[in-house]
């Protein structure tokens, strides 16, 4: 019960905005600057064997790390010199507490850590190299330090700059990917636009210049030849009742969405946002007008995976289940209340609209699953519809 309340603490807006304050949103590392904090603890450990630590170190390194606080966080927005000033300033922080508590590398190695944020390798080797090697002159000679925290710095200092170094290229690739995925869908939305401007015109030219020749005749046949000319109109209507049908065809086959595509299009979006996505496609489409409602619904839910349900993993299923077709879209996210949203309440009228039914299941901590069901019924008036139009 401790645990689910304090996952729906930290899963709290007000919390979370609180966050985002301090961490930039779009570097998309969550809790974790939050969680390396945890390290600090290691300036403390004095208190467990005194005699190792000057009298006053306690207050000493109290102060030293409400200094510390916030050239940390300030850190994640720096960019450029002032990276390497809050780098410089953290290991600095270090060495009027070295004399006091030997466990004051912790801030250079904080130090050592931040160094690959800057763009160049060369110039985060060079920094994390130069803090360090400058903490370890002062411990050997104006401290007479112990050689051994020298060697632990430069241990631990490198392991931390490798991981940090890693973290960062994987954040880049993942912004990268993201980027080249909008790209994708921009340039994909163009091709779109072409091409339904050249069905357009392929769909309407012929048919409006056989309108405005029409017209004209009758024009011309009104005062001569009224019966001729009010067949030239009726032959107008009846050509622009057919232009007209086939326009309504042709925006509804614009307008529809297919659950392959919109499955594969999930996946991409997903999989750049490190959750993996897995789904079955167990029958054959239904009539295209539920398909593209079992679409859209899909794209909603998996949206809202992406912005909300911090998951790893989700599945969607398409699948029969006596008469009735079931769409099923499930996470392992943080799970908890549902407040209806726009999309949410749009698909639920949409879905109502068709007969069908939408549920979602959300327990917190164990993730949400939503569910649309097609009856039979409506299936079958689906496909009545669809061969009446043609």
């Amino acid at each position: 019960m401790a645990a689910s309340q304090l996952m729906s603490l930290f899963a709290h807006p007000q919390v979370l905005a609180w966050r985002d304050r301090l961490v930039p949103a779009e570097l998309g590392m969550g809790w974790a600057p939050f969680v390396s904090l945890s390290y600090l603890t290691f300036l403390f450990l004095p208190v467990l064997v005194p005699r190792i630590a000057g009298a006053t170190w306690l207050p000493m390194t109290l102060l030293a790390t409400l200094v510390f606080l916030p050239l940390y966080f300030r850190a994640y927005w720096a960019q450029g010199r002032e990276t390497v000033l809050l780098i410089i300033a953290m290991s600095v922080l270090a060495m009027p507490l070295a004399s006091l508590n030997p466990f004051s590398n912790t801030f250079v190695i904080f130090a050592c850590a931040f160094a690959p944020h800057l763009a160049s390798l060369r110039n985060a080797l060079l920094l994390a190299l130069g803090v360090t090697a400058g903490f370890s002159l002062f411990i050997l000679a104006i401290v007479r330090g112990a050689p051994l925290t020298v060697g632990i710095t430069y241990l631990v200092g490198a392991a931390c700059f490798v991981g940090s170094y890693f973290m960062r290229e994987n954040q880049r690739k993942q912004v990268a990917l993201r980027l080249s995925h909008e790209e994708v869908r921009r340039l994909a939305a163009l091709a779109e636009r072409e091409r339904i401007g050249r069905d357009l015109h392929d769909l309407l030219g012929h048919t409006l210049s056989l309108i405005t020749l029409k017209s004209e005749l009758a024009n011309r046949l009104w005062d001569r030849d009224p019966h001729a000319a009010r067949q030239e109109v009726r032959e107008v209507e009846r050509v622009a009742r057919d232009a007209l049908s086939q326009v309504r065809r042709a925006v509804t086959g614009i307008r529809a969405a297919g659950l392959a595509a919109e499955m594969v299009s999930a996946k991409l979006l997903l999989e750049s946002a490190g959750v993996a996505f897995h789904y079955e496609l167990g029958r054959e489409p239904p009539p295209p007008a539920i398909e593209t409602c079992l679409a859209l619904a899909v794209r909603e839910a998996v949206t809202n995976i992406q912005r909300h349900a911090e998951a790893s993993r989700a599945t969607a299923r398409l699948m029969s289940e006596g008469d009735d077709l079931l769409l099923e879209v499930q996470d392992n996210g943080r799970g908890g209340d549902i407040v209806p949203g726009n999309g949410l309440s749009g698909m639920r009228e949409r879905l109502r609209a068709l007969g069908a039914e939408l549920s979602v299941d959300s327990v917190r901590g164990q993730g949400t699953r939503l569910c649309v069901r097609v009856p039979q019924a409506c299936l079958a008036a689906a496909e009545g519809e669809l061969v009446r139009a043609h």
